[in-house]
């Protein structure tokens, strides 16, 4: 995925993204995406987490999850941006990647 464009809100406020965070988020989420079952080529990937909710969009297609499993994800991912400048409390939180 070398022309990705990828985006990151909190709290519906855009969090900048540049660089070594950049390829990091890329990376992590697809990662995280491709590690579950019946998922397939990235298209297009929207992660949103809203209070301890965490829904995933593949290619249009909302992925089940189960409660651990979006509960492991939600974690990690909250852990990954939260030290990054302009997120404080994080209420909603969205990641979009596209090809």
């Amino acid at each position: 995925m070398a022309s990705e464009q990828v985006s990151l809100s909190v709290n519906d406020s855009p969090i900048q993204l540049e660089g070594f965070v950049r390829k990091f988020i890329i990376e992590v989420m697809t990662g995280i995406v491709t590690t579950l079952k019946g998922t397939g080529e990235i298209q297009s990937l929207k992660l949103s987490i809203e209070g301890e909710a965490t829904q995933i969009n593949l290619n249009g297609a909302l992925v089940p999850v189960i409660p651990f499993v979006g509960k492991f994800i939600r974690n990690t991912v909250i852990g990954m941006v939260t030290p990054l400048k302009g997120v404080g409390q994080i209420d909603r939180l969205e990641i979009n990647i596209t090809k």
